[in-house]
């Protein structure tokens, strides 16, 4: 038998390159390249002379004996997961140290398992003493969770099939498992994508649901080789601010289900508690008569959601100034710094510019655009903006605001929650029919203006006695 060409793999972000070197190019880390093909070939000696198995063909109609999907029992999870776990599916959830991914998991599992279905919770990081404190903390001790603290790919799937067939089981975390068919250290790339190809080949045979804990890097990637997220059916990721208590889980990849989804959280002291309305959480301690401030009409998914955009806009003491952006994309507010300073004359360059998106939510779509000009124009101006409008509407390079897709969407839940005035693009405004007074606006030129004619002048600034002399 021939030997395989060499690859050599980053043990940490597991990039493949052709050749051994010191330093990833990928990730940027030292000493993490490791050649893969000698423990490939121990793993599998003699795979050239194996001939292929003839296994048989299923129609694509049939019938289905048990529902597709199974409700978590959590409403905020399923409306992520798009309606429940399906069968024989594999999720992958990410998230930052102590957001509550376990808290979040063991109480799904609870859920599950007092609706009388079997559950199991395998954690390779605690004891089983230390999993049970926590549930006795969240008040789910008296669920019939299966509980185990073990790390062997291969003891746990012949643990598993024992019995019963299990509807969920969750691996707390996939980093922490091993298997024997791999000949390297746990936590390694190679151990990571041979133990998730064990438990994925597990979950499509028996029909049960797993859900695989992966940690995060510093870069707030899920940590291990990006062919993982290939190889799982969903990737959930779990965000929040340490600052805040309220907790995002939004699908990065769902092959059953939307991908823009978000489910709301707020962490309490006994545990996870869903937020079916979140704009009122966001907006439930807004600044008020501040100049610097904007209400967003979003939408997360099919869910509309209104979130105060801050701006502080201050002059630099720098030759560069600073621009610190938090829940919002940095290219993005580069782009709309740039529209105002070419067709409204709005000049930016030397201030530093502060923006943030209150409540510790992420906004990813560009229909935020004219809320954060509004916000920024707001602040720069000295002039607080109307607290009972709302903004929502894509700036373009030439100045020119574009409608956004489900805008009746995010004026029904405007009105609902007592706004009464929207600035919305000029185009399509004829199409919507709203009880909220609607403000047009064509251009990136009127907003500034509107907002300058209210805008008080700013005090000159102290010179002291050394720079007068």
């Amino acid at each position: 038998m021939s030997r395989s060409a060499p690859s050599f793999v980053c043990q940490n972000c597991g990039a493949v390159h052709r050749r051994w070197q010191g330093k990833c190019e990928a990730c940027g880390e030292w000493n993490t390249i490791a050649d893969e093909t000698a423990a490939a070939d121990r793993a599998m000696p003699g795979r050239a002379g194996r001939k292929g198995r003839v296994f048989e063909l299923q129609p694509l109609t049939g019938e289905t004996h048990e529902a597709p999907r199974l409700a978590s029992g959590i409403a905020e999870l399923d409306r992520v997961t798009g309606g429940g776990f399906v069968r024989g599916s594999v999720l992958l959830v990410g998230g930052d140290p102590g957001i509550g991914k376990s808290t979040l998991l063991i109480q799904v599992a609870a859920a599950l398992a007092r609706a009388g279905h079997r559950t199991t919770y395998i954690s390779g990081e605690e004891a089983v003493a230390q999993v049970r404190l926590r549930a006795e903390r969240l008040g789910l001790a008296g669920a019939p969770v299966e509980l185990a603290a073990e790390t062997s790919v291969e003891d746990i799937v012949a643990t598993l099939r024992e019995g019963k067939p299990p509807r969920l089981v969750v691996i707390d975390s996939i980093q922490t498992m091993w298997t024997d068919a791999v000949d390297s250290a746990p936590g390694t790339v190679t151990q990571v994508r041979g133990s998730a190809q064990a438990l994925i080949r597990f979950a499509k045979r028996s029909g049960a649901a797993v859900i695989l804990v992966g940690h995060v890097t510093k870069e707030g990637t899920i940590a291990g080789p990006r062919v993982v997220e290939h190889m799982v059916d969903a990737v959930l990721s779990f965000e929040g601010e340490g600052s805040h208590q309220f907790r995002i889980l939004r699908a990065v990849k769902n092959r059953f289900g939307p991908t823009d989804e978000i489910g709301v959280f707020e962490m309490t002291g006994l545990g996870l508690r869903e937020i079916p309305n979140p704009s009122e959480l966001f907006l439930s301690e807004r600044d008020l008569g501040t100049s610097g401030t904007a209400v967003f009409a979003g939408v997360e998914g099919t869910r509309p959601v209104l979130v105060e955009i801050q701006a502080l806009v201050a002059p630099s003491t720098l030759g560069t100034p600073r621009r610190a952006v938090v829940g919002w994309d940095q290219n993005r507010l580069s782009m709309v710094l740039a529209v105002l300073d070419a067709h409204c004359g709005v000049r930016l360059g030397s201030h530093d510019v502060y923006l943030n998106v209150a409540g510790g939510l992420r906004i990813q779509e560009p229909a935020a655009d004219l809320a954060v000009a509004a916000a920024l124009v707001s602040s720069l101006a000295g002039a607080p903006l109307p607290a009972e409008a709302v903004y929502f509407g894509e700036v373009s390079l030439s100045g020119a605001i574009r409608p956004v897709p489900q805008a009746a969407g995010r004026l029904k839940e405007a009105a609902k929650l007592g706004f009464t005035r929207a600035f919305v693009p000029e185009a399509g405004r004829s199409e919507l029919g709203s009880e909220l007074d609607l403000q047009a606006v064509g251009a990136l030129t009127d907003l500034v203006a509107r907002i300058a004619a209210t805008g008080r002048p700013r005090p000159a600034p102290v010179r002291s006695a050394r720079q007068d002399g």
